[in-house]
């Protein structure tokens, strides 16, 4: 018995799914498909990283109730204009990252590499002005260990005294407990730096992908993936602006 096979022709979205395309990877069946498994790595790492700064935001807080004088005069002496301009100038990091992402999706390769360039300087802006802080803090002997306070009263310890008329020997322990504080600070604006600087080996990488013109309608999951860790650092950071720089400052000034 002759039996007739009908051949039915792929629509345009099956051939250009089922074509390997040279950034998809051996073990998937798809760009769509290695996109999906990439998102969810992704986002998985980002869960870990909420976690772990989440844990941090938690044991300041905690630590915050049991040392309240301190952790204010700590954070009312940190500068709040510099602080302010580090997050006018991340969220202007966000903004061109957003549009590598748009250009990326357009495929338009010079206009994605100068959105990350501009990213990566505006990162350079943010980490330039937080040197300048440690400066101070280290000028004032406010870095927490052996130095802390060891050069005489700090200007935390004469504040104390003068603006909110404590005895000295209240001052001075309160200004010894706001090492605690700026072992919190330096902690968690550290470790966000630190997460920076992974950023910018991404968006050398992405750079770097760029010259091939690999990025189109049809491929750009690393360019969003860099985004996603990119925007994440940089809500981290909206997060630690008010906790360390705002909240106790104002409870402080009534």
């Amino acid at each position: 018995m002759l039996t007739v096979t009908r051949r039915v022709p792929l629509s345009h979205s099956q051939t250009t799914t089922t074509e390997h395309h040279p950034a998809l990877a051996h073990q998937f069946d798809s760009l769509e498909q290695q996109k999906d498994a990439s998102m969810l790595g992704m986002w998985a790492f980002l869960l870990t990283e909420i976690m772990m700064f989440g844990g941090l935001f938690a044991a300041y807080l905690i630590y915050r109730l049991r040392y309240y004088e301190a952790f204010v005069a700590g954070s009312t002496s940190i500068a709040v204009t510099l602080g302010a301009v580090n997050t006018l100038v991340l969220i202007g990091s966000s903004l061109t990252m957003a549009l590598a992402v748009s250009a990326a999706q357009r495929g338009a390769q010079k206009v994605l590499r100068g959105f990350i360039v501009a990213t990566m300087l505006l990162g350079l802006v943010f980490l330039g002005i937080k040197a300048v802080e440690y400066h101070e803090k280290y000028v004032e002997h406010h870095i927490p260990g052996g130095v802390f306070g060891k050069f005489g009263p700090t200007d935390i310890e004469k504040d104390l005294q003068e603006k909110d008329h404590k005895t000295p020997e209240a001052a001075a322990q309160i200004a010894r407990q706001t090492e605690i504080f700026f072992c919190f600070y330096f902690a968690m604006t550290g470790l966000h730096a630190f997460h920076m600087l992974i950023g910018f080996g991404l968006m050398t990488w992405l750079l770097w992908l760029s010259r091939g013109n690999r990025f189109g309608p049809d491929y750009y999951t690393p360019v969003e993936l860099g985004g996603l860790y990119w925007h994440f650092v940089d809500i981290v950071w909206i997060f630690l602006f008010p906790l360390l720089y705002l909240i106790s400052r104002t409870q402080g000034a009534h």
